[in-house]
């Protein structure tokens, strides 16, 4: 077996923290929790900068023969100042980590929406694997960044004003050795920030085909088995996490050096003008409380700046993960509601035209799935499209779904051109079984209501019995309310298709689209299917799919369809005989039955 190639993540665009500026407004909905953050956060400063000051009072004069009697005094204020600095400091935490976890669960909701609204050309060529990854992945980072990180910023930014105010007030010529040395210190932080974002971002990134490759191939973990494909797929997937612990070990390595530099820049400038303290005391012309009043704001100041700088690393991080949030923000659905949706008529007539509709696919610009196709189904018809693999028969379901929009031509519903209503109305008049049917990792009843969520119980029951559903249902322990697994793992394929006929039955909508609705059934479900599926669609317009000309023999007309165009279209008897393209078509699939037939009644 050959090796698969490397997972590579596509070069991406460098981050920036202007990535962070749109997470902003999300913030500023809770101006109260903010305001509330705020206070403390000043409160616990206020208190902490309180305590270089008790310690000068009580070097000063605490030790002194007049002032052992103040020495409890001075203790006991320090202990209310802890008190006061710990109920604070308990508060700013939670109101900030409250606000960081408030945004982030905005955001998620924010960007499935939108992925929700994208088009299906967007999903053509996207990885679920790794969408999946920027909505969970991504807005982790996020949250550490807006919660714990953005706590630790505020406090550090607060204490450093805070201490280099106080320095300035204690001993002006000191401060300004200090000042001189914070700009060497800031300017690693900064300098080194582009280089953390883009290590983050490629990190992410990184991770994030890690995890694409690997929600592929577990949701086809029957297939990988079948085909012994573990080894390579774990080779494969072993080589991704491989790379995106590289690429995370750089990152990491680049924060470290940033915040030992960061540090040891800090403590050598306290270590520096303590010394140059120590010769003022020495001299006479300081006390030894006023110099340690000085070293402790000293401590404070540089203390925050070390640990601003590994907030620093983490804010750059999060601007990493916020540009790949971003990006998919930016991408803006090709099919939307018009500014101005035309209404559509109440009640819904069900009728359908194609004129003159071009299509090609996004991804094959270069061929024409539809080449020039009209039609038009009446109100309560049925029609079938038919012909060979490749034709356009799913591409007309996708179009008048409006998955796309066609490259020239008009579709109409109900005598109103598609591309000018909400699509959300247009598609409320459909209902869809699609040849694969689609089932979710919950319960029946559940997957029988999708879209119908307010369907009463009676009704989801009665679907199902049309669906001739309810029969191994009832079977099932639990009933209704089994869980399926994910995709419906646990069902058949005919009793998932039978579960998507229910759905559709229950939408009860007035155009019916039927993609080969009974393949996965045997012949006795399918007799019982096809006769529920008659009843449903003597009522509504239906459109039927169908490869087994089986199926379609009471359709009011049929048309064939061979390279994106009409080339026949009539009864079955008239079809036949016309001996063109259906006619070949039956006489392969008839003339095959029969001979399963003979070989049947053989045994």
């Amino acid at each position: 077996m050959t090796d698969l190639p490397p997972i590579a993540p596509e070069a991406s665009p460098r981050p920036s923290l202007r990535a962070l500026l749109p997470l902003i407004p999300y913030a500023l909905r809770y101006r109260g929790l903010i305001a509330a953050a705020l206070a403390a956060l000043t409160v616990a400063s206020a208190a902490t900068l309180t305590v270089p000051v008790a310690v000068r009072g009580m070097i000063d004069h605490g030790f002194s023969a007049a002032g052992s009697d103040l020495i409890s005094s001075y203790f006991l204020a320090m202990l209310a100042v802890v008190a006061v600095l710990a109920m604070a400091s308990g508060a700013r935490y939670y109101l900030v980590m409250i606000i960081g976890e408030r945004v982030v669960a905005d955001l998620r909701s924010d960007v499935f929406a939108h992925l929700a609204r994208l088009d299906a050309s967007f999903y053509d060529t996207a990885r679920t694997g790794e969408l999946v990854s920027r909505l969970t992945a991504d807005t982790t980072q996020m949250k550490s960044a807006f919660g714990s990180s953005a706590s630790v910023a505020l406090r550090n930014l607060f204490m450093f004003a805070g201490a280099i105010g106080m320095m300035v007030y204690t001993s002006p010529k000191l401060s300004a050795l200090v000042l001189i040395a914070i700009p060497i210190i800031v300017f690693p932080l900064v300098a080194s920030g582009r280089s953390v974002r883009r290590r983050s971002r490629k990190a992410q990134d990184t991770l994030a085909e890690a995890s694409a490759f690997a929600a592929e191939n577990l949701g086809a973990i029957r297939t990988m088995q079948a085909f012994n494909a573990e080894p390579a797929t774990m080779k494969r997937f072993r080589q991704a996490v491989e790379e995106a612990y590289q690429a995370a070990r750089n990152t990491t390595g680049a924060r470290a050096l940033l915040t030992t530099v960061a540090i040891f820049l800090a403590f050598s400038s306290v270590i520096a003008v303590l010394w140059l303290g120590a010769q003022d005391v020495l001299a006479g012309r300081i006390t030894g409380g006023l110099l340690s009043q000085f070293v402790l704001y000293a401590v404070f100041g540089a203390s925050s700046l070390g640990q601003l700088s590994e907030v620093w690393s983490e804010i750059s991080a999060a601007a990493g993960a916020a540009g790949r949030i971003a990006e998919i923000l930016a991408i803006k659905p090709k099919i939307a509601a018009p500014a101005r949706p035309e209404a559509m008529p109440q009640p819904s007539r069900g009728q359908v035209a194609f004129d003159n509709v071009r299509f090609s696919y996004p991804s094959r610009s270069d061929v024409e799935a539809l080449a020039g196709l009209s039609f038009e189904v009446k109100s309560g018809e049925t029609i079938a499209l038919v012909g060979p693999s490749g034709a356009g028969k799913s591409t007309v379901f996708q179009l008048l779904l409006r998955f796309y929009d066609p490259v020239s031509g008009v579709i109409r519903v109900d005598d109103v051109d598609v591309s000018k209503v909400d699509p959300t109305d247009l598609r409320a008049r459909i209902a869809l079984v699609p040849q694969e049917s689609v089932v979710f990792g919950a319960t029946i009843a559940d997957n029988i209501r999708y879209g119908s969520e307010s369907a009463p119980m009676e009704d989801v029951v009665a679907a199902a019995k049309r669906a001739a559903a309810d029969e191994f249902i009832v079977a099932m322990p639990g009933g209704y309310e089994a869980r399926v697994g994910e995709r419906g793992v646990t069902l058949s394929g005919g009793q998932r298709q039978r579960l998507a006929i229910a759905r559709a039955i229950l939408k009860n909508a007035p155009i019916l689209l039927l993609d080969e609705a009974t393949s996965a059934l045997d012949a006795e479900n399918e007799t019982l299917v096809q006769a529920a599926l008659e009843g449903l669609m003597g009522t509504r317009t239906t459109i039927v799919i169908a490869h087994r000309l089986a199926t379609v023999l009471k359709a009011d007309r049929i048309l064939v369809l061979d390279g994106g165009r009409i080339v026949e279209e009539g009864d079955h008897a008239s079809l036949v005989a016309r001996g063109g393209l259906y006619a070949r078509l039956a006489r392969l699939q008839f003339d095959a039955a029969a001979q399963v037939a003979d070989v049947r009644a053989a045994e």
